[in-house]
C-alpha cells in the first residue's frame, strides 16, 4: 500500500524517473551482450525507418491510383496498381522481419536483465533477509518474471513507435505542407491564405487531444502498479494450496482455503474495476478523437475540391498525410496506457532494486555479528550475542568451540533460541554481536525437519545444490540403499516434485542420503529426524557416524533420544531475561 501511495503522488515523469530508466537500461547496454545487441537494434531501426519510407512510397502510388480513377485513364491505373502491389509486398517482407529482430533483441536484452536480477536477489543472502526479516517488497519472484518481460517489451515498443512516429513525422509533414501550402479560402470577399494549413490544423489538434488523454488517463499509473501486485497475491495463495494439498485435505481446511482465495481474489476484482473504468474512460476519449480526426481532414479539403482546385488524388494523398502526421503527433494519446503500464514495471522493478540495495548495505555495515571464514579447522562462537529483531536479547555470552569429528546435542526449552543460533552459525541472523569462525574451504549441511528439493528429477534433487551430472549413479544408488530408499533407485531421472511424492519419512531420508553424497564438514541438524521411528533414527546416526567420522554434528535435541547419539551436550538455561549456554 506505502509503494502504491508513493507511485500515485509522483509526477509521470522526472528526474527520479529517468534516473531509474537509466540504471535498468545500463544493465543491458554495458554488458557483454551489448555489441550483439546493436547490431540487432540497429538493424531494427533500419527496418523501422524503411517502414515509414514505405508508407510514404505507398501514399504517392495510392495519388496515382485515384488520380487515374479521376481522369478515366485505364493504361495510368493499371501501371499505378503494379507499382502499389510491388511496394506492398516490400513492405510486408519488411514489417514482418521488423518484428521478427525486434523480438530477437527484445529476448536477449529479457535474458540479460533476468539474470541480473536473479544475481541481486539470490546473491549475499538478500533473498534471505528480505523474507525473514524485512517483508517490504510484495512478490518479488513476480517483478523477476513478469515486471522484467514487460519492461523490455514496452521499452522496445515504445521507442521504436516514437521513432517512427518522429520519421513518419518528417517524411510526411512536408508532404501535408506543399500540399496544404496554396490552399485559399474566400470569406465574404477575401482570399484567406494560411501556407501550411493542415500541418497547422493537426498540431492544434494533437496538442489538444494529448492534454485531455493526460488529464483522464494519469489515474492508470497507480491502478497498473496494484493490478501486478494483487494478481501475485492470488496467483501465490493458489500455489502454496497447490503445495501442500495433503496437509490441508488432513486439516479439512478446504473451506479455510478457499475462503482466503477468495479475500485476495476479491482485491483482484476491486482493482480490475478500477483499471476498466479508467480505461473506458480513456477509451472514449482516444476513441472519439479517432473518429473526429479522419473527418478533419476532408471537410477542410472540401471547398478546395469543390471549387475546382484539387483533384481526387489530392485530397486522398492529403489525408492520408494528414493521417501520417497527425498519428505521429498523437503518439502520446495513442500509447499511453502502455505508458503506464511501462511506468508502473519500472517503479516496481526499481523499488525491488533499492530493497536488495538496502538489504547488503545493511548486512555490509553490520557492526555486530559477523561470521568470518579463517584459515583453520575449528567453527568458534566468540562471545556471541542474539538478539531478537526488536532488539530485545535472547541469548548471550556464548562461546563455545566445535572441532571435526564432534557430536553435540543442542538441548534447551522450546523457544530458547535453538534455531536461531544454527541460524546465526549459517550466516543468516545478523542480529546481535560478537563473532563467529567458521572455517574457509569447509562445507557445511543445514538438514531441516522438511527437507528443500528443486524441481526436476530425482538425480536433480539428490545433487542439489551441485550441479545434477556431480556424482555416478552407482554413488547415487548406495546412497539410497542405505537409507533404505532402493525403491527410488529407478525413478533417478523422472521429473516429479518430490515433497509431494514422498512422506515426511521419505523426504527426511532422501535429505540425509543427499548429506552423504556430498559428504560435508559440518553437518547441524534440527528436526531432520523427527518423521523417523526410533530404530531408524538410531540407525541413520549410527550411518553419519560410520560414513562422515570426520565430519562434526550438531543436533536440536528436542527428543529425549537424540541426545544419546552425541558425545557432548549444549544446554539453553535461563540467565535473567536472556539465555546462557552451558557446554559439557
Amino acid at each position: 500500500m506505502l509503494e502504491m501511495l508513493q507511485v500515485s503522488s509522483r509526477a509521470l515523469f522526472g528526474r527520479r524517473f529517468a534516473r531509474h530508466i537509466l540504471r535498468l537500461t545500463r544493465v543491458y547496454w554495458t554488458s557483454p551482450d551489448a555489441l550483439r545487441g546493436g547490431l540487432l537494434l540497429g538493424l531494427t531501426v533500419s527496418l523501422e525507418l524503411a517502414a515509414v519510407y514505405g508508407n510514404v512510397r505507398l501514399s504517392v502510388a495510392q495519388r496515382a491510383i485515384f488520380d487515374a480513377f479521376g481522369s478515366k485513364q485505364s493504361a495510368a491505373l493499371a501501371q499505378a496498381v503494379t507499382i502499389f502491389i510491388g511496394l506492398a509486398l516490400a513492405f510486408v517482407l519488411v514489417s514482418a522481419y521488423r518484428i521478427y529482430v525486434r523480438q530477437r533483441l527484445e529476448i536477449r536484452w529479457r535474458h540479460w536483465l533476468t539474470d541480473h536480477y536473479l544475481r541481486q536477489w539470490i546473491s549475499s543472502q538478500a533473498y534471505c533477509q528480505m523474507e525473514l526479516h524485512r517483508k517490504v517488497t510484495d512478490n518479488p519472484d513476480q517483478r523477476v518474471a513478469e515486471d522484467v518481460r514487460n519492461y523490455v517489451a514496452s521499452t522496445l515498443g515504445l521507442s521504436l513507435s516514437l521513432l517512427s512516429a518522429v520519421a513518419t513525422l518528417v517524411s510526411f509533414s512536408g508532404i501535408l505542407w506543399s500540399l496544404s501550402g496554396h490552399w485559399q479560402y474566400d470569406y465574404r470577399g477575401s482570399h484567406i491564405h494560411i501556407p501550411g494549413l493542415m500541418m497547422w490544423v493537426a498540431i492544434l489538434y494533437a496538442l489538444l487531444t494529448s492534454w485531455l488523454t493526460h488529464r483522464v488517463g494519469r489515474r492508470l499509473v497507480p491502478i497498473q502498479f496494484d493490478r501486478e501486485r494483487f494478481e501475485a497475491d492470488f496467483r501465490f495463495s493458489l500455489m502454496r494450496f497447490r503445495e501442500n494439498v495433503e496437509v490441508v485435505a488432513l486439516s479439512r481446511g478446504e473451506e479455510g482455503e478457499r475462503r482466503t482465495a477468495l479475500q485476495r481474489f476479491h482485491h483482484v476484482i476491486g482493482n480490475w474495476l478500477q483499471l476498466i473504468r479508467a480505461q473506458r474512460n480513456l477509451v472514449l476519449l482516444t476513441t472519439g478523437i479517432g473518429q473526429t480526426n479522419a473527418l478533419v481532414p476532408l471537410l477542410v479539403a472540401a471547398p478546395g475540391y469543390f471549387a475546382g482546385n484539387l483533384t481526387l488524388g489530392s485530397v486522398m494523398q492529403t489525408t492520408i498525410a494528414y493521417a501520417q502526421v497527425s498519428g505521429a503527433l498523437t503518439w502520446f494519446v495513442n500509447a499511453y496506457q502502455e505508458i503506464a503500464q511501462w511506468r508502473a514495471s519500472i517503479e516496481r522493478l526499481f523499488t525491488f532494486t533499492e530493497e536488495i540495495e538496502s538489504t547488503c548495505a545493511d548486512l555490509q555495515r553490520a557492526e555486530g555479528l559477523r561470521v568470518e571464514r579463517p584459515r583453520d579447522s575449528v567453527l568458534r562462537l566468540d562471545h556471541v550475542r542474539l538478539n531478537r529483531p526488536d532488539g530485545a536479547v535472547l541469548m548471550e555470552d556464548v562461546d563455545v568451540a566445535i572441532k571435526p569429528g564432534d557430536r553435540i546435542a543442542l538441548l534447551g526449552p522450546s523457544g530458547a533460541g535453538k534455531r536461531t543460533l544454527l541460524r546465526a552459525i549459517a550466516g543468516i541472523w545478523r542480529f546481535g554481536y560478537g563473532r563467529i569462525e567458521l572455517p574457509e574451504a569447509t562445507r557445511t549441511a543445514f538438514l531441516w525437519e522438511r527437507p528443500y528439493f528443486p524441481l526436476g528429477t530425482l538425480r536433480v534433487a539428490l545433487s542439489y545444490p551441485s550441479p545434477e551430472t556431480t556424482f555416478p549413479d552407482d554413488k547415487i544408488r548406495e546412497a539410497l540403499h542405505l537409507l533404505g530408499l532402493d525403491a527410488l533407485a529407478h525413478q533417478l531421472d523422472e521429473p516429479q516434485q518430490w515433497e509431494q511424492q514422498l512422506s515426511g519419512g521419505e523426504q527426511q531420508r532422501l535429505a540425509l542420503a543427499r548429506t552423504l553424497l556430498h559428504r560435508p564438514d559440518w553437518i547441524f541438524l534440527d528436526g531432520a529426524t523427527s518423521s523417523l521411528d526410533e530404530d531408524t533414527e538410531k540407525r541413520v546416526y549410527a550411518l553419519l557416524r560410520e560414513r562422515l567420522p570426520h565430519a562434526a554434528i550438531v543436533s536440536i535435541a528436542d527428543r529425549s533420544t537424540i541426545a544419546q547419539y552425541h558425545d557432548r551436550r549444549w544446554t539453553l538455561v535461563p540467565h535473567g531475561a536472556a539465555m546462557a549456554l552451558q557446554a559439557a
